[in-house]
């Protein structure tokens, strides 16, 4: 028989964990119940909770979770998805989760990179926005109201259904949350011609730490402020937007060159650099190099030029001919479509494809995958670009996209909203590396990763610097983050500064003021601003 003295510690230990046990099974119920009393009576709460004893429980945490690095990986799981039926619902979650010590994390499309909005180490419940995807479209007015739980390719849609000659700056992803796609910038392959999705935000309804659902004028221009680009999770929850759409020409003309190494990829992809930012604010192309086999099977570099052009075949010629002979766009190469169509045809889907698929809303093909991003204020030198290739070759699980500034973002202050990286960048560049379970799926995850960060070194003499600037829906905890439940303000800035830059500073006045008490908070998000910040 063991001494009394060497099983004190597995005795303190198991005492620990059942107390902790105890504690956060207390917390839910209590949670659980406070839920009823704080919720709109005509619209039950009950059919929106979810607990690890309903059968539907896991396929729902599942399936908005896009990342399966992220989902295979979590040690814990949330102890509740509420999955708001009414806006009732997502106010009673904040107001019981604040009384009953439960961390909210908040899901809209469930693609945070770093899984931020399925994921916590401390006891927490997903507020999950999926089903308030409302909008209405007002042609008199030409704005419309969005959901936060509606989809990027929901809204095209919905336009598409008002208007030929209407569009939205957004994303080329179709199953994207408007909630957390547009609080973060939201870009797409209208941002040199109108800006990001929140350049184009003219209100919002936000939830706070209180439960009040709050409307431009009543949260302040300094908050209404800070959730335009600052991500809205470390300031509340975003109900809804209210958009200014845009105009767009019956018929726009896209187009897709590639070009190997042997075809002069390397020179054509330097000479982008120098166009592509200068082009007029109607051409956006973008940049995307991937490491193939050639016919000789041996491992080479296509690059890929796909554009989108706010015109007609004849003047898109007629202006890369002026602006980018080199490409030698013909013609031939150039597909004249609806913008809604131009939506379908980014998104990779087949010419033709019927606009229906807009409204397909859970993205099925799902990886394991680990993303960085850099922004570039220089061009990349020759042997810079032949770095990259290479990096690309050894790598071979990766797509990298190079997106152009210049146009509209060059002409937006970088203080004109939360999102700071606007002129005198040449371009912002996505890379990701994918892998599958036949990859070794989570166990190969550690490799991954390091083949992530080998490149990301490689690119460091040539993306911007002090600090090296990063976009926040690109997110990546290798840039900087705290613990679940703590967010220390010296480690916010050294994240903070790379994400929003001096604007950081701004922001965590704007916390200070919606959300002084901290609720609201991730790894990554901003803390209120210390009376006396050393900055």
């Amino acid at each position: 028989m063991k001494p009394l003295s060497s099983t004190l510690p597995f005795l303190s230990l198991f005492i620990l964990l059942s107390i902790s046990s105890a504690t956060s099974s207390d917390q839910v119920d209590n949670f659980l119940r406070c839920l009823p009393t704080q919720s709109h009576r005509s619209f039950p709460i009950a059919d929106a909770i979810l607990t690890p004893a309903n059968s539907s429980f896991q396929s729902i945490y599942q399936l908005r979770a896009n990342n399966l690095r992220i989902l295979s990986s979590a040690t814990s799981r949330p102890l509740a998805i509420i999955t708001a039926l009414h806006p009732s619902h997502a106010q009673a979650t904040v107001i019981c989760a604040k009384r009953h010590g439960l961390q909210v994390r908040i899901r809209s499309g469930g693609h945070d990179y770093e899984g931020l909005s399925y994921t916590s180490s401390v006891p927490f419940v997903i507020l999950d926005m999926f089903n308030l995807n409302s909008i209405k479209v007002d042609m008199k007015t030409e704005t419309a109201w969005v959901q936060a739980g509606a989809t990027t390719g929901e809204l095209y849609y919905r336009i598409a259904e008002k208007s030929k000659v209407h569009g939205f700056p957004s994303g080329v992803c179709t199953t994207l949350g408007i909630g957390g796609h547009f609080s973060g910038g939201g870009y797409g392959f209208l941002m040199r011609k109108y800006g990001l999705s929140i350049d184009n935000v003219i209100d919002a309804e936000l939830i706070d730490a209180n439960g009040r659902i709050l409307n431009r004028k009543s949260m302040g221009e300094e908050v209404f402020w800070a959730i335009r680009g600052g991500g809205t999770t470390s300031f509340g929850i975003i109900l809804s937007w209210t958009v200014k759409l845009v105009r767009v020409p019956p018929k726009v003309t896209v187009f897709t060159v590639q070009r190997t190494l042997s075809q002069g990829a390397t020179e054509l992809a330097y000479r982008w650099q120098q166009v592509a930012p200068k082009l007029p604010k109607d051409l956006f192309v973008r940049l995307q190099p991937e490491p193939i086999n050639n016919d000789s099977n041996n491992k080479t570099i296509r690059v890929s030029f796909i554009g989108h052009f706010l015109g007609q075949t004849d003047r898109l010629v007629q202006l890369m001919k002026a602006n980018f002979p080199e490409l030698g766009l013909t013609q031939n190469d150039c597909l004249e479509m609806s913008w809604v169509e131009s939506a379908l045809y980014w998104a990779g889907f087949p010419n033709g494809t019927s606009i229906d698929v807009l409204l397909n809303r859970v993205q099925t093909s799902r990886v394991f995958y680990k993303t960085k991003s850099d922004y570039y204020k220089v061009v990349i030198p020759r042997e810079g670009l032949e770095t990259l290739w290479q990096v690309l070759m050894d790598i071979e699980n990766i797509f990298v996209q190079l997106n152009p500034y210049g146009g509209r973002m060059e002409e937006i202050s970088d203080t004109a909203t939360a999102f700071a990286h606007r002129a005198g960048n040449l371009f912002k560049v996505q890379y990701t590396i994918t892998w599958s379970e036949s990859d070794g799926g989570l166990s190969a995850a550690a490799r991954f990763i390091e083949l992530s960060r080998r490149l990301y070194r490689a690119m460091a003499p040539y993306a911007s610097s002090n600090p090296r600037e990063a976009f926040i829906n690109y997110r990546d905890l290798d840039v900087g983050s705290n613990e679940s439940g703590e967010t220390d303000f010296e480690v916010a800035k050294e994240y903070g500064t790379k994400y929003f830059r001096n604007n950081f500073f701004r922001l965590a006045g704007a916390k200070a003021m919606i959300d002084p008490e901290n609720f609201f908070k991730n790894e990554q998000s901003i803390p209120p601003l210390p009376t006396s910040p050393a900055h």
